[in-house]
Parts: structure tokens; sequence; C-alpha cells
């Protein structure tokens, strides 16, 4: 099944525009290598755009929203309808991400590519209306209503795991800037995520899956046994497209999964026009979509820095063990750490 043809990354190292930016660094006025990361970031930050002068443009945040069938079977916390709710506060300016996103002047996208419910229609639905920093943007990108159970099949068809990835990688070529920020949101993405880097890092189901929203011992348990059998019923399912078909999520698709993947490696491709940023350390599920676009374009690796490291058990796993730029520890809300950690990349260029 060929989901997805992964475009030419172009390679990374250039050793004169290395040693030319190190040695800016070098000749600052401050003891040399005092300014720790900040340093190697920079450094990084001035290879992948190709200059020694590294300017961050317009930087755009992509929240991806999308259901999971799964949540059906008790892997959560909270119910369905929350998903809805939260991409409604997101466009309200209500949570972090919204905040955080406004106080640093970058714009907010919110992608509908798979909540089990339609939004109302809005000022900004007409495709030409960009985002702005400050205004929160709507793109209706919905694959499904939801993913499907994968206990008892897969969670998309073929199809609509294609359809998914090419949502994701149009979505970026539209916006204007050299910077992504990605997250996601939606009950029951945990789960998609654990299952996915157990399959993709060959790791225990138990080592990479968490209290998500904040499940009792019990529930844990109950969590777990589920993704056993799912991981079970999907055991000849190994190459990484197919592995999201059959168990990501719709978040993980535009954001690494349906349509993520998609930005991600259109990211890449764009090379040094685009600087991808990556969440990926936040928690399981940026952490999983990572891994899988990693599986398939192993070049992107260099182009995105780790934004920060969240408190997730899957977020240590195979491609998701990174270092952040932000500081770690942080659980729910993954998305909004990528706002203060986008201003640190911003300052370090």
């Amino acid at each position: 099944m060929d989901l997805w043809n992964c475009p030419v990354v172009p390679p990374l190292e250039d050793a004169d525009l290395a040693a030319r930016v190190q040695h800016r660094l070098d000749s600052k006025t401050k003891p040399v290598g005092s300014l720790g990361r900040l340093e190697a970031l920079a450094l990084r930050l001035a290879r992948i755009l190709g200059t020694e002068m590294p300017q961050l443009q317009a930087p755009q945040m992509l929240v991806f929203a999308a259901d999971h069938g799964l949540a059906a079977r008790g892997v959560s916390a909270y119910p369905v309808d929350v998903t809805w709710q939260m991409v409604e506060n997101f466009l309200a300016g209500g949570a972090a991400v919204s905040v955080l996103s406004r106080q640093h002047g970058i714009a907010l996208n919110v992608v509908d590519c798979g909540v089990a419910r339609d939004f109302a229609p809005r000022a900004q639905d007409p495709e030409h209306k960009l985002p702005q920093a400050g205004a929160p943007r709507l793109w209706r990108r919905k694959v499904a209503y939801g993913t499907q159970d994968c206990s008892t099949g897969p969670a998309m068809t073929a199809e609509q795991c294609r359809l998914a990835l090419r949502n994701g990688a149009e979505l970026v070529r539209k916006l204007p800037g050299n910077a992504l920020l990605l997250g996601e949101m939606g009950i029951g993405n945990t789960s998609s995520a654990s299952l996915l880097l157990a399959r993709l890092c060959n790791e225990p189901i138990e080592l990479v899956t968490g209290k998500g929203t904040g499940l009792d011992a019990a529930g844990l348990a109950r969590k777990v046994a589920v993704l056993r059998q799912v991981l079970d019923f999907h055991a000849q399912v190994r190459e990484p497209l197919q592995v999201l078909a059959a168990m990501g999520g719709a978040g993980n698709r535009h954001h690494g999964g349906r349509g993520a993947a998609g930005c991600l490696r259109t990211a890449g491709h764009r090379g040094r026009r685009l600087h991808y940023q990556r969440r990926r350390a936040g928690g399981q599920p940026p952490a999983a979509c990572d891994t899988g676009s990693l599986r398939v374009c192993p070049l992107l690796g260099r182009a995105r820095p780790c934004a920060h490291a969240g408190a997730s058990a899957g977020r240590r796993c195979g491609a998701a063990a990174a270092r952040p730029a932000d500081a770690p520890g942080r659980g729910l809300g993954r998305s909004a750490g990528l706002a203060p950690a986008g201003l640190r990349l911003c300052g370090a260029a």
C-alpha cells in the first residue's frame, strides 16, 4: 500500500557555514560557550536556514484536532465531547496555547482534521484568508468524523490516510513564514500515540503508555490491556505508513499521522526556506508522529529542533528521545509548550 511518496529532503551538512557561524558565536563579547544550549540552538538554526544570520519569520502554530474511535473502549478519563469544546476554547482565545501564542506574536492555526462534530461558519472561512497573530484561524480539513475503533479494524482507510497526508502537506504550503510549530488535541490521542510508539519503536506497550488525562491505576491497567489487544489484532502491520493508517489518529496523521506527517514532510522538503520546529518531545502524540515520519524520511530529523519535553510515558522512546529547547516536565496542554519554546528559538536566531 503506497500511501505517500516522501519528497527529497536536502542535506544540511555545510562545514564551512557551520564554522563561520561558530566563529561569530565565539567572537561575541562573552566567555566562549557561556550561553550554553542557546548557542547550540543558534548554530542549528543557522544550518537549517543556510545563513549566518538566521531569522525566524511569521512563526505558525498548528494544532490538529480530531477524535479517536478507540475512546469508546474507555481508554480516557474524559468523553469525546471535550475535543470539540477545546477547539472552541482555542478559537475563543481561552486555552493556554491561545494565550501564549498571542503573547509571543505567533499565529495560531487550529485544524479540524477529524473532530466528531461540525463547527459553525466563521468570517475567516474563505481559503484565501491567512491567520493573523492574536486571531486564531480554523482550517476545515475533516477527513472523517473521528477514526474507527482500531481494536476491531483499521482506524482509517488507505484513502482517508492518503487524503490526510495530502491535506497536511498542502496546508503547510499555504501558510506564510519559515517557522512551523505543531501540536494536537483529541480525546484518546495518547492511546493512539502509545500504539504507534510500541509498534514503530518495538517497545513494550506498558512502557510507552501513561495516564493521559489523569487515569487512576485501574484505568491505566484497562488502557494497557485494550492497547495490547489492538497490537495483537494488527500484529502483521509493520510498515510505518500502514501502521499510521491502522492505529493512528486523525490528529496524528495531519500532525504526523493523518496530516502532520504530510506537514512534517513538506516542511522538510521546503528545506532552508522553512524551519520545521516540532514539539515532538512534548508528549506521546507528537513523539509518535515524529517517530513515524522519521522512519519514512530520516533526514527530517536534521531540520527540526525539539521544542519541549513533557512527562508522558512514551516521549523518551526511540525517535522521541530528544533534547528540548524548553524546560522538561509538562504534562497536559502540550501545545502550550510550543509558544515559549518558539520564542526561545527566535532568541537563539
